[in-house]
């Protein structure tokens, strides 16, 4: 069985007009609700044995948020540059990618491509939007992750900092 856990970015600070969007920083509701969602996550009970993220500044700053809530390093972080602002089919290969040893992954990336990729998950859950700091958890029956993509996928939840 393998678990999937899909997080967009918190909220980021627009304050420097001229910062290259790369860079941007989460803002104060960001840095407030990152490791209070991460908090949640955790007190669900769902494990994460992996965090992957985009490397832009806010992905970033969220994913060490839930992995210090995990009680993990953020050298254990695995960063991948492609899920910068990548289309769906990106999250799959860098599922595909992953060591088989994983049984549960939470993966950290942007919109619009966040969105995009959630809703190609489920059939019974569509989204128009996955807002910033959203969490959406799947499960599938599968050995490795590079069946993931083809699988059927169990929807088990959608939260958000608003819930």
């Amino acid at each position: 069985m393998k678990q999937l856990i899909i997080v967009r970015h918190a909220k980021s600070s627009w304050a420097d007009p001229g910062q290259q969007d790369f860079d941007r920083p989460l803002n104060e509701r960001g840095k407030k609700d990152a490791p209070v969602m991460g908090q949640r996550i955790l007190d669900t009970g769902v494990k994460i044995d992996a965090f992957v993220s985009s490397p832009a500044k806010r992905a970033y700053q969220t994913c060490t948020a839930f992995a210090e809530a995990y009680g993990r390093k953020e050298g254990e972080i695995i960063l991948v540059k492609d899920l910068y602002h990548a289309p769906s089919h990106v999250y799959y290969e860098t599922l595909a990618d992953l060591d088989d040893g994983y049984e549960s992954v939470a993966i950290f990336g942007h919109n619009p491509g966040i969105t995009d990729f959630v809703n190609t998950l489920c059939n019974e859950i569509h989204t128009d939007n996955m807002p910033t700091c959203a969490v959406f958890y799947v499960k599938a029956d599968v050995k490795r992750w590079k069946d993931f993509e083809n699988a059927e996928k169990n929807f088990i939840f959608f939260k958000t900092p608003k819930d």
